[in-house]
């Protein structure tokens, strides 16, 4: 006689057509899957606690009281802390040792490029053009001018320095200017011209675009008229203007 309650066996799959075991199998490894990362993590980071922070916190933590350094209460602080001194060392020597050797490449390159017929010459060449164009070689120049030299009719661009003073300027009644005329290619030499200031034609290009005009040979020319910069804000507009 039937009781009318359904029995089912543990073999039988369920809606999803898998079976109870297969599905507690799956949950299992889910499971293990989700936590394995976590416990690796926590393994490595109480390795590196108690082998490298456990031997060095007492070189660190040596000015504190011997009965603070010997409680096992503080013993894990400490070694949390002494593990993170170690890391931010390790970095320092890292970046440390990096740029000592960056630099010792560099001038050891330097040596070997010097001890090469031609290399040399250029290479200096090319150093000293670098250094003209940093910030405090740009200082020393004031404004970009055009001067007829070393002829009348012909004109070279120059450098205002600034006004000429002491003996030079005292040996003449007109007021004169230092202006340095560079070569080309290279503007690290030039001539010192004391010029009288009513014969200077001052330009507006600035002094970057005066240097890349010289070292190009006058292939890198500034535009001019300078373009107009347009204006951030709108023109006002008269209210009775207004409809």
């Amino acid at each position: 006689m039937s009781s009318g309650i359904p029995t089912s066996s543990p073999n039988e799959t369920d809606s999803s057509g898998i079976g109870p075991i297969a599905s507690v199998r799956r949950a299992l490894l889910s499971g293990l899957l989700l936590i394995t990362p976590l416990v690796v993590t926590l393994y490595v980071l109480n390795l590196l606690i108690t082998n490298v922070g456990g031997p060095f916190s007492g070189v660190f933590f040596l000015y504190l009281p011997e009965e603070i350094r010997t409680n096992p209460r503080w013993s894990m602080y400490m070694n949390i802390a002494a593990t993170f001194k170690v890391v931010v060392i390790l970095i320092l020597l890292g970046y440390l040792s990096r740029y000592l050797a960056a630099k010792t490449m560099v001038n050891l390159s330097e040596k070997i490029i010097e001890r090469l017929p031609f290399v040399n010459t250029v290479y200096s060449s090319v150093k000293q053009i670098v250094s003209t164009f940093s910030a405090q070689q740009r200082a020393v120049f004031q404004k970009v001018v055009m001067l007829e030299y070393p002829r009348k009719g012909t004109w070279a661009l120059g450098f205002l320095t600034s006004q000429a003073k002491g003996e030079a300027q005292a040996k003449t009644s007109r007021q004169l200017c230092n202006i340095f005329v560079p070569t080309t290619p290279n503007p690290t030499s030039g001539f010192l011209l004391l010029v009288p200031e009513e014969d200077v034609i001052e330009l507006n290009m600035s002094i970057g675009e005066g240097m890349k005009l010289i070292i190009s040979g006058g292939a890198v020319v500034p535009p001019y008229p300078r373009p107009e910069k347009p204006s951030l804000s709108a023109p006002k507009k008269d209210p009775k203007d207004l409809p």
